[in-house]
């Protein structure tokens, strides 16, 4: 789980997060994460109106099972732990000052380039648009860029998702598969009956107790 959560801030950085406008098209795809190292993880990841979920579908490790909601008009997010039937609420001040917030609500696919250089860490890095690609068939707006340190990475956008479906960088790369339009349960996006609150120091000693 705390490996998922990490993971989704790369991705978030990486990928534009300024990009990830309020999408006029709701839809669910599988997001596969490659790793540097050439090993794979997969997720899935729910989109609907102003809600992002993205769920950990690693089975061969139960421990980083999981899902990350964030709800853009309120500017929240929890991590759902389906084993310990628990959740936790994300600090709101740590997740504006990464703009995992006001990011998401802003931007134009066509003109990506001033939102890249909002991200922290991003801002005074280069970015250019390369043109139109299409990636798994769907038509995208590929652009390319560096962070503060100098690092390169790429990212192709999809217009009608206004959504990134590829990215590559130092890291690892990635890319959204089985993309599937349409309405999506309200109850992805909510804390399913039963969980127990779980505050942020709770959940440091749990990992520690894990390590050991």
């Amino acid at each position: 789980m705390f490996r998922l959560i990490a993971r989704l801030f790369f991705f978030c950085a990486l990928t534009l997060v300024a990009t990830f406008t309020l999408a006029q098209t709701e839809f669910s795809a599988d997001l596969v994460d490659t790793h540097k190292q050439g090993s794979q993880t997969q997720s899935k990841v729910y989109f609907a109106k102003d809600k992002l979920r993205f769920e950990s579908q690693d089975q061969r490790d139960p421990k980083q099972m999981g899902a990350f909601i964030m709800n853009l008009a309120t500017q929240t997010s929890i991590v759902l732990m389906p084993q310990q039937h628990m959740y936790m609420e994300m600090p709101a001040t740590s997740m504006a000052e990464r703009g995992m917030y006001s990011f998401f609500r802003t931007g134009d696919v066509e003109s990506a380039c001033s939102d890249w250089q909002k991200i922290k860490h991003y801002q005074h890095g280069t970015c250019h648009k390369v043109g139109n690609e299409t990636v798994n068939g769907r038509s995208t707006v590929k652009y390319e860029g560096t962070n503060d340190s100098g690092d390169a990475s790429q990212v192709w956008l999809d217009p009608k998702l206004r959504f990134p479906v590829k990215w590559q960088g130092k890291d690892g790369s990635g890319e959204m598969r089985n993309i599937q339009e349409g309405s999506q349960p309200a109850s992805l996006f909510e804390v399913p009956a039963g969980y127990t609150k779980m505050d942020m120091g709770g959940m440091m000693q749990q990992r520690m107790n894990q390590q050991h």
